[in-house]
């Protein structure tokens, strides 16, 4: 497998994620003034995880050159690190 079928895939992989977890979040959508089927923690994880899995979508879009055109001389946005989710949790919780 090359580089670019296996960023093919994971694009593919996080497209599904995004649509089963918006998929959930709307169908389990409460009225007004009522009180969610999910927990709190569970709301909150599942915004982490869009927020991973557009930080990635954008990375894969840099890295690119196909993805936009580019002016001559112009500059790169400066690359993001990567942090791993049990980090992002664990400050979460403290």
């Amino acid at each position: 497998m090359t580089n670019t079928d296996s960023a093919q895939t994971e694009r593919r992989v996080l497209a599904a994620m995004r649509k089963v977890l918006t998929r959930i979040i709307r169908e389990t959508a409460s009225p007004p003034g009522t009180r969610h089927p999910l927990s709190k923690p569970c709301l909150e994880d599942m915004r982490q995880c869009l927020i991973l899995i557009d930080s990635r979508q954008r990375e894969l879009s840099e890295d690119d050159d196909t993805a936009r055109p580019r002016y001559k001389g112009e500059r790169q946005a400066a690359r993001s690190a990567e942090v791993p989710l049990a980090d992002l949790l664990k400050r979460r919780n403290n």
